[in-house]
């Protein structure tokens, strides 16, 4: 699926315009009050249809990484991290990682990649 088909969907409008001011969005769902990511048009822990988008804080924990050593797209040069974020609210999320090499368990804090003509995107940095 290509970025502009994914910002083309009206489920995830609300998360590309909260991206084109640098915040973190997902949806909360207004019933049981389970936070998700990726977007949907439902709960996925009650079904409910009421979702809400909050901000979330952009900490995180990383459940797992891998390094990409094979050039996919011509902005990304090799090698470079990919990881699977536990949101601090409780969703997670795959993100790039930008700065340091990081491992399993290390806590990192969103940063925001500026893209030509689309939204940004988030990616993740260690922190201290």
């Amino acid at each position: 699926m290509s970025d502009r088909m994914q910002i083309d969907d009206p489920v995830l409008w609300p998360y590309w315009e909260a991206a084109q001011r640098h915040e973190l969005k997902v949806q909360r769902c207004q019933a049981c009050g389970h936070h998700q990511h990726y977007p949907r048009p439902f709960c996925l822990e009650c079904d409910h249809d009421a979702l809400d988008w909050v901000a979330v804080s952009g900490r995180g924990t990383v459940h797992s990484v891998t390094t990409v050593h094979i050039q996919l797209l011509p902005e990304l040069k090799p090698p470079y991290q990919v990881a699977l974020i536990d949101l601090a609210e409780g969703p997670r999320l795959v993100a790039g990682i930008t700065g340091p090499a990081c491992a399993i368990g290390d806590a990192v804090s969103v940063v925001w990649r500026e893209r030509d003509g689309l939204p940004p995107l988030p990616d993740f940095t260690t922190v201290a």
